[in-house]
């Protein structure tokens, strides 16, 4: 079925492929039937396939735009699957401009859409659903983990894993299928419960451990959500001035001046961080502060980590309503105590840097911890996490499903195989395919 995301699926499409203007060198994409013949007429006699050759740019008029590389590539061996050109220019805005004006003017020769140009390798075959996001990911990627996690799926790393899945169920269908059409035939290898049921343990032991690696994927993509909470006058918004380098939150003596909850990224270790800061927590009657406390603990129990700070001589709040992750204790303005019985995991002075090291370091190992033993081969989306959750739902349900027959455990392992086709697209995902491709540049 298809959607409403491109006008005309014949068309010829063209679109700026290599980024923001002006630049050192910009790259115009071609795809479709048309491209050979649309390129042509603006390059000249076309060079060999995949042979970078220096050619004069002109319009149909005669007028030349730039002088630039061209390089073909035939479908099906080209990034969409299509036939392909790349038109590679010096980046100014006006000469750019003036080539996709003139390409503009051939006939079925039109603009591509927000990923349109990777959409048409999802449904040419030259790339699956995982691929996609995962490209769109390394696209987006501002950490080295990011970029290597995006570079896993996008290389196809994931799919890999979750296509073979799909094939084992595949399997112990067909075995199942077997064993009830020709239970008396000679030739039908063994039972079902040796050669099926020992195997679905294993997966349902895979798929679990698996999942268990989500929240390290999203954090990857997504950042580490870390939220410093506590009192007024703490020394929150001094902390994140701190560690952020600059100045984000304003800083007064006066208790209650952040009212909401602001955010900085930073990069640690190549994992991206989004740290936030807060309204100082504690009873209190003024309207507007409420509302900055209302959504402090709201931050706070979507948190991955939580900063709890407290002036030296202070006790840290350790529990927070609908949090129950990991917390840790800060004892700030180090420079102006002496000391404290209470122990915390850390002092740290935001004016004199004492400490942050150290806070730098158990961040660090909280992201450690988090990643150890496991590969890059993780979820990273929600959608991911939703179905690899179906499917090893059914996978128990048919595991435990020994006293209701041969054709509802067979069931069970279809809807396991459907929820892991639909992760890459092997099963009917038309109407997510809009969404995804909205997050993509003209270009790709």
């Amino acid at each position: 079925m298809r959607t409403n995301f491109m006008p005309i699926v014949n068309d010829t499409i063209y679109a700026l492929s290599s980024g923001g203007l002006p630049a050192g060198v910009a790259v115009i994409r071609v795809s479709g039937a048309a491209a050979f013949a649309v390129a042509e007429a603006v390059t000249g006699p076309l060079p060999a396939a995949r042979m970078a050759t220096l050619k004069t740019i002109r319009t149909r008029n005669g007028l030349t735009i730039d002088r630039g590389l061209v390089l073909v590539f035939p479908g099906p061996a080209s990034f969409t699957g299509e036939d392909c050109v790349e038109i590679h220019v010096h980046g100014g805005k006006a000469v750019v401009n003036a080539l996709l004006d003139e390409l503009s003017t051939f006939d079925r020769c039109r603009l591509a859409e927000h990923g349109e140009f990777s959409r048409r390798a999802l449904e040419n075959g030259k790339m699956d659903l995982v691929e996609v996001e995962g490209l769109a990911d390394l696209i987006a990627a501002e950490t080295e983990m990011q970029r290597r996690l995006a570079l896993e799926h996008a290389a196809g790393g994931l799919s890999e894993l979750y296509n073979a899945w799909a094939d084992r169920l595949t399997r112990s269908r067909a075995l199942i299928e077997a064993e009830l059409d020709f239970a008396d035939e000679e030739d039908v290898p063994g039972s079902v419960s040796d050669l099926v049921w020992e195997d679905m343990e294993r997966l349902r032991s895979e798929l679990s451990d698996h999942l268990a690696g989500a929240q390290l994927g999203e954090i990857i993509r997504d950042g580490l959500k870390v939220v410093i909470a506590g009192p007024p006058n703490a020394g929150k918004s001094s902390l994140m001035n701190a560690l952020a380098k600059r100045e984000v939150a304003i800083v007064t003596d006066i208790a209650g001046t952040t009212r909401d909850v602001l955010h900085v990224d930073l990069n640690i270790e190549g994992y991206a961080v989004r740290l936030y800061d807060t309204a100082g927590l504690r009873e209190t009657e003024e309207v507007v502060e409420r509302e900055g406390i209302r959504r402090a603990l709201m931050t706070v129990a979507d948190a991955d980590l939580v900063l709890s700070l407290a002036e030296i001589g202070d006790r840290p709040q350790l529990d927070f309503p609908g949090f129950s992750g990991k917390v840790l204790t800060l004892g700030t303005k180090s420079d102006i105590h002496a000391g404290s019985s209470i122990d915390y995991d850390v002092l740290v002075s935001s004016s004199s840097g004492v400490g942050l090291e150290q806070l730098h370091k158990l961040l660090r190992q909280d992201l450690s911890d988090r990643s150890e033993a496991l590969s890059l081969a993780l979820p990273s989306r929600l959608r991911h996490r939703t179905l690899l959750g179906e499917s090893l739902a059914a996978v128990k349900a048919a595991l435990a499903a020994g006293d209701k027959g041969l054709d509802v455990r067979a069931e069970y392992l279809r809807r396991a195989g459907n929820s892991l086709g639909r992760i890459t697209g092997r099963v009917d995902v038309e109407d997510l395919l809009d969404v995804i491709f909205s997050e993509f540049c003209i270009g790709k």
